[in-house]
Parts: structure tokens; sequence; C-alpha cells
């Protein structure tokens, strides 16, 4: 008996899983009770140069074709279009698809699990997050039986390394940009990273998981790391803190609380930590408390490494029987908009240096319903100062409506930065 395998995407990641099926191919059988027999690898061009270890007997254009030929197809050519129609095909043609396109889930998710729901097959997608790293897995299975308040994470590799780099050496956005992209770690156009894009896809694939709603990409504001400069993360440093991007999604009385953004995060918190180009993810329940993820978050081996483990699972319900956990939305809950979201900020503003301007600004948050948690002041000179103010968490639209009175007053200069702080 064999488990026929059709792999759709012959880059980084594809041509890791293919060399593995075959060198692994012994355990593999071992694990799942069959032979995974790979049928055929869907490329865009069969002449192009690829890795002298991939049967190129196997490779073929027709992905129509291939993806209706097989029990189980892996998709890994990433965007929208032909991945979406690839994806349907298989499924109407009785196969269980893995995926690690995440994308097309936070995009089209719903659609493609109902799809899969009426066929009766499979979907995995633990690729789809922050490569081997099991978070996937854990809020689909090992968290089941609780119930989730909140996912945190940082869910780009490449963001992270950029970060770190500009904090632990001084490096500029465009330097630290630069040396991520002469390394592999970003892309000719790096855009869907470090504006925020990449991370926002994921979050919402697991604030999908996390509170059974159903959450897309549009449903996730979403802000870069262009505008932060090295100054930025140096005193940001000297006051506790390390700048990450976080992904966040929050559960609240009224809804989910969903962002993408430059996030200050005190330098005892588990995600201060990360380094490099490693990704994770914190989850927090009634039950289990704190759970942390961590673990590299790309690359062809990492990403492969989900991959398989889908395969695996998958290819044991075909020879075994069972079903992997459907999706579930229940919750129905409502998805906060920006202003409705709940956070603390530090605020850094220019002020003149005069008698009664802390009070006068003090009293522009308490008018907004912000309670203040801590305020410092450094001179900049003679006439000026700068008052960093961290605020208790607030309403969104509370501290902006604070901010607004702020700008407009007279002892003002200017609002020098706004930021959200996690954790605090």
């Amino acid at each position: 008996m064999s488990v026929k395998i059709a792999l759709l995407g012959c880059g980084t990641v594809g041509t890791a899983v293919a060399k593995a099926l075959k060198a692994q191919a012994k355990d593999f059988t071992q694990r799942v009770g069959a032979e995974l027999e790979l049928v055929g690898i869907g490329v865009r061009s069969v002449g192009t140069p690829r890795d002298p270890e991939i049967d190129r007997s196997l490779l073929t254009e027709d992905l129509d074709t291939l993806a209706t030929s097989a029990d189980i197809v892996i998709e890994l050519l990433g965007g929208i279009e032909p991945a979406r129609s690839l994806v349907h095909k298989a499924i109407e043609s009785g196969a269980s698809v893995v995926t690690g396109n995440k994308a097309l889930l936070a995009e089209y998710g719903p659609e493609i699990y109902e799809a899969a729901a009426q066929a009766n097959v499979d979907v995995y997608y633990e690729a789809a997050v922050a490569g081997a790293v099991p978070v996937v897995y854990g809020l689909r299975e090992s968290l089941a039986g609780d119930r989730v308040e909140a996912v945190v994470g940082i869910l780009n590799g490449t963001t992270n390394f950029i970060l770190d780099e500009m904090e632990n050496n001084g490096l500029s956005f465009e330097e630290a940009l630069k040396l991520a992209q002469d390394l592999g770690y970003a892309e000719a156009d790096p855009t869907a990273d470090v504006d925020g894009h990449d991370a926002a896809a994921k979050i919402a694939i697991l604030a999908s998981l996390a509170f059974h709603t159903r959450v897309s990409l549009k449903d996730v504001p979403t802000t870069g790391i262009r505008a932060i400069t090295a100054q930025n993360i140096a005193e940001a440093k000297e006051d506790g803190f390390a700048i990450k991007l976080l992904g966040i999604a929050r559960r609240h009385e009224h809804g989910i609380e969903l962002s993408v953004e430059p996030t200050m995060v005190p330098l005892d918190h588990p995600l201060a930590g990360v380094r490099g180009s490693f990704n994770s993810v914190v989850v927090e329940s009634v039950g289990a408390g704190r759970l942390m993820f961590y673990g590299r978050g790309a690359g062809g081996a990492p990403t492969a490494s989900a991959v398989l483990s889908d395969v695996v699972a998958g290819a044991s319900h075909r020879v075994h029987g069972g079903q992997a956990p459907r999706e579930l939305t229940y919750g129905d809950l409502k998805i906060l908009t920006p202003e409705d979201g709940i956070a603390s900020y530090r605020i850094d503003i220019a002020v003149e240096d005069r008698t009664g301007v802390l009070t006068q600004l003090t009293g522009a948050f308490a008018d907004n319903g912000v309670s203040i948690l801590a305020v410092r002041q450094s001179q900049v000179d003679d006439e000026s100062a700068k008052l960093i103010v961290t605020t208790h968490a607030a309403r969104t639209a509370s501290v902006k409506s604070a901010i607004e009175v702020i700008e407009k007053a007279d002892y003002a200069k200017c609002v020098l930065q706004v930021m959200r702080v996690e954790g605090n």
C-alpha cells in the first residue's frame, strides 16, 4: 500500500521536502504504516536549473493534472493564484491538502476549509505560521480544552533580524535591511516583511484558531518598521525596553483586538530576548497560563519540517482512519476597530520648559479618561524639554484624543513618538 504525494512548487522549501521524502523514506513508511510515494513535482518551468538530487523525471508543468492525481497535495507555490484554484481542484478530487501559504489562508481560508469539510478531506497548515515552531498544532489541538485569551508574537524573522541589528550594532534601518538582504533573510523587494503584511497574515490565522472566529487579513491594522530609528531603539533600551514588531490578538469583553505594529517590550519579557531571525509566540490561556513557542520561523529545512509533519499526519489518517481538526467558528466574536483596542502607550512629547506644562499635559490625559503610569522629563535646551509619558492600559481612541488636545496646546512643540507598550 502507498500514499500518493503530489508536490506543487520546487523552490527552497519544496526542494527540501522532496529531498527529505527520498532520504527518509524508510522512516516515513514506519511512521505512517505505508509508503509515501512522490508521484510528481509541479513547476512553472521544467528547464529551470535545480538541485541535482531532484528527480527530473518527476517534474511537470501540468499542475492541474498533478493536483488531481494524488492522495495528498502539498501546495508550496505561494501567492493567491494559481494556488487557490489548484487547492480547490485537489480537494474536489478527494485529496487532502498540506500548505505553507499564509497569504492564501489569511485571505481565503474559510472557503478552503468549507470545501474540505464538504469533500470530507483534511487541510493542514502548520508551515504557514512560524516555520517549524508548532504553534498551529498547539492552538488547534493541545489547547483545544482551554480558553485562549491572547496570542502575541514575533512572527517575521526578517524584521526581528533588522531590529536586532539596529539594537545591538547601532545600524540604521537602511543598513540593517541591506545586511538582511545580503544574508538572504530579506527579499530584493522587502515590502511584505518590513511593512508588516507577512506578520498580519500570520496573526490572522492564529487569531482564527485561538478564538474560533473567522479573521482575515483585512481585519488586522498593520504598521511596519520603516519609521523606527536607531535612536528610538537606543532610548527604549535605556528605559528598559526592546522594540519588536509584534502580531497581537487579544480577547476583550466586547470582542477581539488585532494589530501588527512596532511595540515596546520590557526587557524581562520573554519576547524581548528573541534574537536574530528567530520567531516566538506567547499564548496566554485560562488553564495553562503563559506558554511560549520559539524557534526558526523561516528557511528551507525548518519550514520543510513543518510540512512533513503535516504530511505524516495526513498520510496516517489515510491509512488508519481519522481526520484533522476542522475549522471551528462558533466564537463569532466581534472584531474591534483600532480605536476600540485597549493598550498601554509611551508618548514622547517636545514641550516648552516652563511652569505649569506638566499639569496641563497630565490634565489632557485625565480629561480623556487615560491614566498615567509614569512621566519622565529630560532637558533639551534652556527653553525646551522632552516629556516621556507612559500610560496605563486605555482605549486607543482615548489616547488619540488626548494626543490631539496636546498637539494643539501652546506648550507643545510636537509629539515625537507614539508607541504601544506590551506586557507593562
